[in-house]
């Protein structure tokens, strides 16, 4: 990574220029910097695909942003940058009581989260049900826990040592389960009086995945969020047939363009509609984003070194000023 002064990017129909305020880091950003992701962007680019900020600049055929207006917004890359380009189906409003730099959360992490909660195709987490949320002390995780409570379900939480699982207390967990000091499997049964939980928010994959499938109720949900663990599970259809349980994927970059087919603009009605709840919860107080630290935009590398490390909890921000 290199820091350079560039040309300001042309603004396209139906885009909006953001003077960035923060930015975010995620393990997907490292992934893309390595060339491992799902998208590659053409050299050279800017990484970073979440920011916050003022719109500068407004493209005649935009219809509900103005100069001026405090938002947040996905972008395909661009992020760790003095301003980026967006299209406007992507930019939000930023709710009033959250800074910028809590803000940078709203891009991704919790609209991940919510919409694999709450649509009817993925997790539909309804009142009452248990919630497993695994690496729970993380943006997304972090995000699952306050949503599931908001659900009224029962969230039992998994993190690694004493910082991150009272992190994921003090952010509503009802049970928090250390994976460091035992077998979270044998500690999920007991909570559940050998029932097992009805949905699974699994961010990690691997033995994590093949873990939780075995502690899972009768017609249970398991959705495989990421693979943060390095591994991608097999799935065994043995266990699926006789517990009659359901693996229900969730991409969110689908409904954002970051799929081989990009559906931000046909499903933009349904990303709004997901972005207003998230906002109005935020406003209620009830949504609490938390970002562990800040760097300078030239210490993106240190930032992303400190993800790589597993000492973060929630987010890391890029803060421009």
């Amino acid at each position: 990574l290199r820091l350079e002064d560039v040309e300001p990017a042309p603004l396209k129909p139906g885009q909006v220029r953001i003077r960035t305020r923060a930015a975010g880091i995620s393990f997907a950003t490292t992934l893309v910097i390595a060339g491992k992701y799902q998208r590659r962007p053409p050299f050279p680019f800017a990484p970073g695909t979440e920011v916050s900020g003022v719109v500068t600049e407004v493209d005649p055929a935009c219809q509900r942003l103005k100069v001026g207006d405090e938002v947040v917004a996905v972008i395909d890359w661009g992020g760790l940058a003095e301003e980026a380009v967006a299209h406007e189906v992507n930019v939000f409003p930023k709710p009033k009581n959250v800074t910028f730099i809590e803000a940078i959360q709203l891009a991704i992490s919790y609209p991940t989260s919510a919409g694999a909660l709450t649509w009817p195709m993925a997790l539909d987490v309804r009142k009452g049900q248990t919630l497993l949320v695994h690496a729970a002390a993380g943006g997304v995780g972090m995000a699952a826990v306050e949503i599931g409570k908001i659900l009224g379900a029962t969230v039992i939480a998994t993190a690694g040592g004493a910082r991150k699982t009272a992190f994921a207390r003090a952010h509503g967990a009802d049970h928090v389960i250390d994976y460091t000091a035992g077998d979270f499997r044998e500690e999920v049964l007991r909570l559940t009086n050998g029932r097992g939980v009805d949905r699974v928010y699994d961010p990690v994959g691997g033995d994590i995945f093949a873990q939780s499938l075995r502690c899972m109720a009768v017609e249970g949900r398991i959705c495989p969020i990421g693979f943060a663990g390095g591994t991608i599970p097999q799935i065994p259809a043995n266990v699926l047939l006789v517990k009659t349980l359901a693996v229900t994927g969730f991409n969110y970059g689908y409904y954002v363009g970051w799929s081989p087919h990009d559906a931000r603009f046909e499903e933009a009605g349904r990303t709004f509609a997901l972005m207003e709840r998230i906002r109005g919860w935020c406003e209620a107080g009830l949504c609490r984003p938390h970002v562990d630290r800040t760097f300078h935009l030239d210490q993106a590398a240190e930032a992303m070194r400190a993800l790589l490390e597993r000492s973060v909890t929630g987010r890391v921000a890029i803060v421009m000023n």
